[in-house]
């Protein structure tokens, strides 16, 4: 009998039960579309929005079904999302939504009108993205064609807001990709708080080099799609932006004046119809400055900078106080992320949280109490509890205390909010505690899956710490095998991700992978985790480390894991294997070949094979260019270092990443073929960075098993 049919006689999880039949999947609670009293909410059911009370979770009535509405407006029939306006007269609906990116889509938009029972379409002729309405429900503006437009809703005309977009040249109300990848925002246009005005951002992507993917579907010849990525050191878009005037159809250029490159990652309106906030950062995003732009004349005055040795991270942590006169924000110039009062101007007036560790999230200020709500690391990087702390920094209270990792999503009065609990072995519960923060019901406790777990026998993850040769003290997680024997001698299967300000090493749930961990255990193995320098939830000097030398000091930490788990008394230090994906993947990658007496094998999908071939945007932000930095990317590219393969390497990619492009493995192999390194690679046509759809997951994590019972 070998070895893997023994090794497989004792699992009872499968690949197929996790990856094709999904029987272990929790049940989730969705997102609330809270409603403007703060008590109910809606929720799409069955192609039909559904009002609930909050408060007991009775259903209050169906407000509309997508099969009764009116289909001569070409409406297919089928509610993909819809959203209410601010009086929730109207309900804006989304169906047929085709994704472009990781954030963009376009799709069909209808308005439904609760009081006549009508619906009218926005644009019946073809798909458009991110259609809004303004915030007197007058009309609604939207992209289309890479130009801003917008509807009169009372006669249906539509007016062009602009009209030089054009395909890989211009576009208008739109990110382009970087910046939808990086900067995290696919929709680039925002009505005035008078429904006057539109500002919105144009990206004159003209000189940014394409790069091609090639989908094969069947067809004669392949189907190539091309678009405008910039990589490291070559030509971003030309950013600018601009504020239209309803009344006047004039368009104001606002004056940003600088030679420089830099970068417009944020556009936000402040309480006041003229005033509109700009965050400006130059390229080597170091330097952030708040600007604050006059929509009559485009004039700009620099309200706030804030300057960084390393790098600065954008959130959209930012709430304009209704007095008009101040607004909350975080920064971590303190040397951990926390939340700051300042005057319009940009004066600060007062820090709002304090102490040695990171608001995670900023869930927003309640008006009335005069109190903020926000997730912080402030017990353990590995936990998140919530809080409440009034608008003078003071008489905080912890709101979400338990051990593990707390989320909150508040209602729009604040009276009420869910509380989204999990740890590393429990799944998500989902709970409603209002604003006395006593529980009021549960919605979801999941036992259902904790009673699977009991069934299937699983082993209870464990946390663990050690200090580097460096002195430097790392989290891990730890996962023993089934019948667990201290004298046995088992084989490790290190998992990572490890990029800047990620966490993997935290105590909540672990998804799909959970249950794939589970397995690997049942089969004999010790799988662990760590997490390097460089990551998140314990302030910036741990996570801003790396600046510069991405992938140097933490493959030497995951190296040294690798060590520290191979010295105990149970672990077969020669059988020592590790995975990552994306990022995960490049380290992986690094691990194998920087400490090829360490590691015998190792997966990687997806990754950077070498810095040069990645985007501007987040390459720039912590390596700098190659012309500036080449000892950084040459001693940290993997691909430099394929002469060093000796153990197992196998090499997955998506054939139609637009992420992190198929390029890097192909390279990979090339200079692996160079060496005369035999090596195992796997491909998946068509497929995005996440390798999904027709039956790639599962086909993936077979074929990785199989890989690991194979050389591990």
């Amino acid at each position: 009998m070998s070895l893997s049919m023994t090794i497989n006689s004792q699992s009872t999880i499968t690949i197929d039960e996790i990856w094709k039949d999904y029987k272990y999947i929790p049940n989730r609670v969705p997102g609330f579309n809270f409603m403007k009293d703060g008590r109910h909410y809606t929720r799409l059911e069955n192609n039909t929005i559904v009002k609930y009370d909050l408060t007991t979770g009775e259903k209050v009535e169906d407000l509309v079904s997508g099969d009764n509405m009116d289909k001569t407006s070409g409406f297919s029939g089928k509610i993909g999302s819809y959203e209410f306006n601010e009086d929730e007269s109207l309900i804006v609906i989304k169906s047929e939504s085709e994704p472009i990116y990781r954030r963009s889509s376009k799709a069909y938009f209808h308005i439904y009108n609760r009081k006549e029972n009508s619906l009218q379409a926005v644009n019946e002729d073809d798909k458009i993205s991110y259609a809004t309405l303004s915030p007197d429900a007058n009309k609604i503006a939207y992209v289309w064609k890479n130009d801003i437009y917008y509807m009169n809703i009372e006669d249906g005309i539509t007016l062009p807001v602009t009209s030089d977009g054009k395909m890989n040249h211009i576009i208008n109300g739109s990110a382009d990709w970087v910046y939808e990848e990086e900067f995290s925002f696919a929709k680039a246009f925002f009505w005035g708080p008078d429904s006057k005005q539109i500002a919105y951002q144009k990206f004159d992507e003209t000189e940014v080099p394409e790069f091609t993917l090639t989908n094969y579907r069947n067809k004669l010849y392949p189907e190539y799609v091309t678009f405008k990525y910039p990589k490291v050191g070559e030509k971003n878009a030309i950013v600018s932006a601009h504020i239209y005037h309803l009344d006047n159809e004039k368009t104001i250029n606002v004056s940003i004046n600088d030679s420089k490159e830099f970068y417009l990652p944020r556009l936000h309106w402040t309480q006041d119809n003229n005033k509109l906030f700009i965050y400006k950062m130059n390229r080597h995003q170091n330097q952030l400055d708040i600007l604050a732009a006059d929509s009559k004349t485009g004039d700009v005055d620099v309200i706030l900078t804030e300057k960084n040795e390393y790098y600065i991270d954008i959130t959209d942590d930012i709430r304009f106080l209704k007095n008009g006169k101040e607004f909350i924000w975080s920064s971590e110039k303190s040397g951990f992320n926390h939340l700051y009062l300042h005057k319009i101007n940009g004066e600060e007036i007062r820090p709002l949280t304090q102490g040695d560790f990171d608001v995670t999230s900023f869930y927003g200020y309640d008006e009335e109490s005069k109190s903020l709500y926000y997730q912080a690391a402030e017990n353990s990087p590995l936990e998140r509890q919530i809080y409440k702390v009034n608008i003078k920094g003071n008489k905080k209270k912890t709101i979400a205390s338990s051990k593990g990792t707390n989320d909150a999503q508040f209602s729009s009065t604040f009276e009420y909010y869910i509380n989204t609990y999990s740890n590393i072995n429990t799944p998500a519960t989902y709970t409603v505690f209002n604003n006395k923060h006593k529980m009021v019901r549960a919605i979801e406790d999941n036992n259902s899956l904790q009673k699977i777990q009991n069934e299937e026998k699983v082993e209870t993850m464990e946390f663990f710490d050690f200090t580097t040769s460096e002195g430097t003290s790392l989290n891990g997680w730890m996962l023993k095998p089934a019948n667990f024997d201290e004298n046995g001698q088992y084989p490790v299967f290190m998992y990572l991700y490890g990029g800047p300000g990620s966490q993997q090493v935290t105590d909540s749930w672990k998804g799909q992978n959970y249950w794939w961990f589970q397995m690997l255990a049942q089969q004999g193995y010790v799988v662990a985790c760590v997490d390097n320098r460089g990551t998140g939830g314990r302030g910036e000097k741990f996570k801003k480390m790396t600046y510069l030398q991405l992938g140097h000091y933490e493959t030497i930490d995951q190296i040294e894991s690798a060590k520290y788990l191979g010295a105990l008394k149970y672990i077969d230090k020669s059988r020592i294997g590790i995975f990552g994906w994306s990022y995960g993947g490049y380290m992986s990658s690094l691990c194998l070949l920087k400490g090829n007496d360490v590691f015998k094998s190792a997966i990687a999908v997806a990754p950077v094979t070498n810095w040069r071939w990645y985007d501007s945007v987040y390459t720039e932000r912590y390596m700098r260019t190659e012309k500036e930095n080449p000892d950084g990317y040459a001693k940290n590219s993997p691909v430099n270092f394929a002469y060093k393969l000796k153990g197992n390497y196998l090499l997955i990619h998506g054939m139609g990443d637009d992420n992190v492009h198929f390029q890097n493995s192909v390279e990979m192999a090339n200079a692996l073929i160079a060496a005369n390194k035999q090596f195992d690679t796997y491909y998946y046509p068509n497929r995005h960075h996440g390798i999904s759809g027709g039956g790639a997951r599962l086909h993936l994590y077979n074929k990785m098993t199989n890989f690991l019972m194979e050389k591990l």
